[in-house]
């Protein structure tokens, strides 16, 4: 098993898009559509997010993750994160050697998730408003919560006005999410 970035757009859709089904589940609506779109089109395009993979012999993905930038560009935080096959060992391993090498940032929800990504090596935390908990890698620059920088995102309501005003964008963009989606290894 291995860590790795995709080698070309392609692969990198479609395990995107397999990341998409993954955390929203296939009754989500248009949420895992918008989340493929606004990603392509805006956090890729712009060099703000990038996709990870750890991946076996014979490349099939085993865990996928979706870092993006900070508003300053020095840190990243983990912005969604799946098991296609509902393997957590491997998500652990994959988070664990993101955190050993970027500048990352997680948010845990509530104790259990702080559990597994202190055993992902997450290791310096900090409570945020609404009793939520963030993580820091040893690379993250932030020495608190006050140093903290937004994640770079995307208007998720301007997706679907786009999609609502432009039809054959929306139709172009669901062809791509269903091809891509197939097209993840199996």
């Amino acid at each position: 098993m291995k860590v790795m970035t995709p080698e070309c757009d392609e692969q990198r859709d479609a395990w995107l898009a397999r990341l998409c089904a993954d955390i929203y589940g296939r009754k989500a609506g248009l949420s895992p559509l918008v989340t493929f779109t606004g990603t392509r089109q805006l956090l890729f395009a712009h060099e703000a997010a990038r996709l990870w993979a750890l991946v076996d012999d014979r490349g099939r993905p085993g865990a996928l993750a979706l870092l993006t930038l900070d508003a300053s560009g020095a840190g990243m935080t983990l912005w969604l994160h799946a098991s296609p096959g509902g393997d957590r060992e491997s998500l652990r391993r994959l988070i664990r050697e993101l955190a050993q090498k970027a500048p990352l940032r997680v948010d845990a929800a509530d104790q259990d998730e702080e559990a597994f990504f202190r055993r992902c090596g997450i290791e310096r935390w900090f409570a945020i408003p609404g009793g939520r908990r963030v993580g820091l890698s040893s690379h993250h620059p932030a020495r608190g919560v006050s140093e903290l920088e937004p994640a770079l995102s995307f208007d998720d309501d301007a997706v679907l006005r786009r999609f609502k005003h432009d039809p054959h964008f929306f139709e172009q963009e669901k062809g791509r999410f269903v091809e891509r989606l197939a097209a993840f290894p199996g």
